[in-house]
């Protein structure tokens, strides 16, 4: 086209940033950004918009802000993708700072700039503020507004306002069922994710394979293989069976439902596998104490020149937990931070604790804890904690207990395990004063409530 000699106009220069955007090409991106510029529509409200959603989707955000803070007086659409950018990028607090400054110049929002805001949000107190925002001015009954609004108080566990709002919502799309059912599959409300899915396939619709898998995830934690075998034949119906994202999810369910085999079953006949299938099997293998099978996968991922990421670590560390392997874990952990440039998360502590204290080496998990930099994750104590309690060690678990209870890190349940290791150590004074203790943080559980009084 420029050869010969039509110029282009913002249109053209969208389609092609979009072209480079949806190939991950970074430098063809900047190239025809600077074609742009020479043409004398770097400025143009078509061109910069297409150029700020770009540079965000290749999470190139700070070169996104340059577009947008480069033109004098930018129009509601460019506020919109540069608020929706921070989103896409998690940094939904400098969208919220840039939709206060939008609101100070008089500009008023519409329903996409609501949808850009909520896009990362995970602050349930924010997100009721912008809900109310959406009542005042009546935007709330815009369905991709309700659907957001579902997605942000899904990601906050805030299950009943997601409710709420979906039911008020006339025609819920794939997005909006997709938002409520993966909520309550990641709040650990399983069975509501389940007979919200049901009701989704009655209503007529049809999921996509992100959904299956969500679905999936909630049958493995509920380690339901009859429910999980039923979507696994609904996918097969549907013609799902072959993806991978599903496949992957299927894998894991009969692994912890405990049907390895057809895990590996669903593995060997995948047509197209990646390092989350890989991950999948290995984890099966080593909740099921076949940690030689799950080394195996590990080297059959670096032999087909896979990159492990930190689940793969975490699973073979699991591996080695059941196992009791606790050379090999070391070793692992050293590989994935020498080798692989993985920094360790709370999961990869938490295995590596009990890994050691399990095989009584107890003060080294606990000078590894100590060198971790503060706050430590309360979970990385508590796993510590409880490997005092099998190995009886009641010194060590005096020490990590009033750590935690001091922190106020669910401190009813960690109380009772210390008044059980104590009275298994006849101190039964130091229990009673435990159990008996009854102040700002009582022990007590929340009782058990069914889904459908609350609806």
């Amino acid at each position: 086209m420029l050869m010969s000699d039509i110029e282009p106009d913002g249109f053209t220069f969208a389609c092609v940033v979009r072209a480079c955007s949806e190939r991950f090409d970074m430098y063809g991106l900047k190239l025809v950004h600077g074609v742009a510029l020479v043409s004398g529509l770097g400025f143009d409200s078509i061109c910069s918009s297409a150029l700020v959603t770009a540079y965000s989707k290749l999470n190139s955000v700070e070169e996104a802000g340059k577009v947008f803070y480069g033109i004098p007086e930018p129009d509601l659409v460019l506020w919109n993708t540069m608020i929706s950018a921070f989103g896409n990028c998690g940094l939904w607090y400098r969208g919220l700072e840039l939709f206060i400054k939008m609101q100070n110049m008089g500009i008023q929002p519409d329903g996409y700039t609501f949808v850009g805001l909520l896009l990362s949000l995970v602050d349930s107190s924010i997100g009721q503020g912008i809900h109310g925002f959406c009542l005042k001015h009546s935007i709330d009954s815009n369905v991709h507004v309700g659907s957001a609004l579902v997605s942000m108080y899904s990601r906050c566990k805030s299950m009943d306002s997601a409710y709420k709002v979906f039911s008020g919502i006339s025609q819920p799309d794939l997005v909006t069922w997709s938002g409520l059912i993966s909520g309550y599959s990641q709040s650990g409300q399983h069975e509501n994710a389940i007979v919200f899915f049901k009701k989704f396939t009655l209503s007529g619709k049809k999921p996509d394979s992100i959904l299956i898998a969500s679905v999936l995830a909630a049958t493995a934690e509920m380690v339901d293989v009859n429910h999980g075998s039923e979507i696994h034949a609904y996918a097969l119906k549907h013609g799902f069976d072959t993806n991978v994202m599903v496949c992957s999810s299927l894998i894991n369910m009969y692994s912890k439902c405990g049907f390895l085999g057809l895990g590996i079953q669903v593995f060997e006949i995948m047509p197209e596998r990646n390092i989350v299938s890989y991950n999948a099997l290995i984890l099966g293998y080593g909740l099921h104490g076949l940690a030689s099978h799950a080394f195996r996968k590990f080297q059959e991922i670096l032999d087909n020149g896979l990159t492990p990421d930190e689940c793969t670590f975490s699973a073979l560390l699991c591996s080695c937990c059941h196992a009791g392997l606790v050379e090999d874990g070391k070793h692992i952990f050293r590989v994935m931070k020498d080798k692989f440039w993985i920094q360790p998360k709370t999961e990869h502590y938490v295995y590596m604790v009990r890994l050691l204290g399990m095989n009584g080496e107890l003060e080294e998990a606990y000078y590894m804890v100590l060198s971790l930099p503060e706050p430590v994750e309360h979970g990385i104590w508590g796993a510590l904690l409880s490997c005092c309690d099998a190995c009886g060690n009641s010194r060590l678990a005096e020490i990590i207990g009033q750590r935690l209870i001091e922190n106020n890190s669910e401190t009813g349940s960690y109380k009772v395990m210390l008044s059980n290791i104590y009275a298994g150590n006849e101190r039964w004074d130091d229990a009673r004063e435990l159990r008996d203790y009854k102040g700002e943080n009582q022990m007590s559980k929340m009782p058990g409530l069914s889904w459908s009084a609350g609806y």
